[in-house]
């Protein structure tokens, strides 16, 4: 019997060969990150810990990203203590405005196709996009990997989609996505695996593949790792990476679960009713009048989401009594944004930009609070009673374009009513 990508990577990393799921190991990790929401008690462990040399802190990354700006001097002087911590040991500092972990790491090259990457988000899925095994783990783990360089893992089952087909002009992978916790509820794959490969994949620009995977924190995936190709080698190389060492599932690979999606068949999804898991076509909601608009976050702020928005509203303006907000992932997104013009474009169609972070998302930096009975349309991962702020205001979760185009008629529009040809690089 052969084995997954997931019981590949982790086997190898602990230095006795493919392991089977069900398995405890005790793994080397490549890279690791700690944001500035868990900092508080990693650094408290790692203190604890009274230790002068961490010789994995250069293979460590602290990212400032949720409190950014801090709204609080607790924040501010959280804040303090990682730069100091980083000064004095030599790991990588991402300070505020660089941008959101889940971007910074792949787009700075830390990692590469076969890595092990832990960070303190259950986003750090995201990573699986380059072929890497990335999972979240707490502030307090971490404290373990900055002095050992390795942490204990139960190697999970793995749930195999196919993805095949391509996706209509319209649909996205945030569309893919939210179908899936559609099929399989929130939290549907706790503590699984998800391997994404076939057609509709492989025609998937790397952008729409980072959704992919981020997205699967939703579904309560452990990872989710897409096969390395063609487009993985070229972006990692492009990035700085190091070189690749891709890993595929074998053909006879034991997998919990197996099925296939014909990604054409797929229309704009959105989830509504408070749940992630509660997802419609977008037909079900035509028409529901909305006031706030969102577009960025970890699972949405790349440059081809920002793409999406300005060639919906290129030459419009979005609909009176609508605020619309665009949140890039990172710092060079947003420099790249502004050089294609597409700030100015989301700028003068009535649209306010923001500097790259979460604190938008999690309702941190109270810098998008919606009014009691307003609807939210978000391409963020979440959508929980006062995700944003206030318990009192609905937040649908969607994509970029469905985004753009609902925030331009002031209702829930389906994107392809607006048009039919938008595309981004593949």
């Amino acid at each position: 019997m052969g084995y997954t990508i997931a019981e590949k990577i982790l086997g190898a990393h602990s230095g006795t060969g493919p392991a089977r799921a069900g398995e405890v190991v005790v793994a080397s990790v490549d890279f690791a990150m700690v944001h500035d929401a868990r900092a508080s008690n990693a650094l408290k462990a790692i203190a604890s810990l009274g230790l002068e040399h961490l010789p994995n802190a250069p293979k460590t990354a602290f990212v400032l990203d949720h409190f950014s700006p801090p709204p609080t001097r607790e924040a501010a002087n959280v804040h303090t203590a990682m730069r100091e911590f980083c000064a004095k040991h030599g790991a990588v500092l991402y300070d505020i405005g660089d941008g959101i972990c889940h971007q910074v790491l792949p787009e700075n090259g830390h990692f590469t196709a076969g890595d092990l990457v832990v960070g303190t988000d259950t986003h750090s899925t995201t990573y699986g996009a380059f072929n890497a095994y990335g999972t979240g783990h707490e502030g307090t783990d971490l404290a373990a990997i900055l002095a050992t360089g390795r942490t204990w893992f139960r190697v999970p089952e793995t749930i195999r989609v196919d993805l095949g087909g391509k996706l209509a002009p319209g649909v996205w992978a945030k569309d893919v996505t939210l179908a899936m916790l559609g099929r399989l509820g929130a939290e549907g794959a706790n503590f699984k695996v998800i391997e994404y490969a076939g057609s509709a994949v492989a025609a998937m620009a790397i952008d729409d593949r980072m959704t992919l995977s981020n997205h699967a924190a939703e579904l309560g995936a452990e990872a989710a790792i897409l096969e390395c190709d063609d487009k993985t080698v070229a972006w990692l190389a492009a990035h700085g990476a190091p070189a690749p060492r891709p890993v595929s599932a074998d053909p006879d690979a034991r997998y919990v679960d197996r099925f296939s999606i014909d990604a054409s068949t797929l229309a704009p999804q959105v989830a509504h009713n408070h749940d992630i898991g509660d997802v419609v076509d977008v037909s079900a909601l035509a028409g529901q009048p909305i006031q706030v608009a969102l577009i960025g976050t970890c699972t949405n702020g790349r440059l081809d989401d920002i793409r999406q928005a300005a060639q919906m509203v290129k030459g419009k303006r979005i609909a009176r009594g609508v605020r619309m907000l665009v949140t890039p992932a990172s710092r060079s997104i947003y420099l790249a944004a502004m050089r294609e013009g597409l700030i100015e474009i989301l700028t003068e169609a009535g649209a306010s930009v923001d500097p790259a972070g979460c604190g938008t998302c999690v309702g941190i930096t109270h810098k998008l609070m919606s009014a009691d009975r307003e609807w939210v349309i978000s391409s963020a991962n979440r959508n929980f009673k006062g995700r944003l702020g206030n318990p009192e205001s609905d937040i649908l979760i969607a994509s970029s374009a469905t985004v753009a185009a609902s925030a331009l008629t002031g209702r829930v529009t389906d994107p392809r009513e607006i048009a039919l040809d938008i595309r981004v690089a593949a």
